[in-house]
């Protein structure tokens, strides 16, 4: 992980290729069994937390700071949870439409 810091926080994170190194980048601990299992799924929910926030007025500190907050509540998010029940991707937020669960097919005995 080489990092120059003449970039700003998220030039660097953006630089980065793997959840383990943003999160030893942002100094946050995690388990890596959560990471294993949904990995995808906190990293979409960090950036869907750092989108609400407002960066433009922040200092790399503040950045910084933002960053850590919103990757390890993205974390604690999936820490007891999965990522269906956290409708993290649009795949799990969208309605399932024509989908026939398999508890409503029943087969015709003769």
């Amino acid at each position: 992980m080489t990092c120059n810091p003449d970039q700003g926080v998220l030039a660097q994170m953006h630089a980065l290729s793997s959840a383990e190194e943003i999160f030893a980048f942002l100094s946050v601990p995690y388990d890596q069994a959560v990471l294993n299992r949904t990995r995808l799924h906190i990293m979409k929910r960090m950036g869907d937390y750092l989108a609400r926030v407002d960066l433009s007025g922040l200092d790399d500190d503040g950045i910084l700071g933002e960053a850590r907050k919103a990757l390890t509540q993205a974390h604690a998010d999936f820490e007891n949870s999965t990522p269906r029940a956290q409708k993290a991707l649009k795949v799990f937020a969208q309605p399932r439409g024509n989908v026939v669960p398999v508890e409503g097919i029943r087969l015709a005995t003769r």
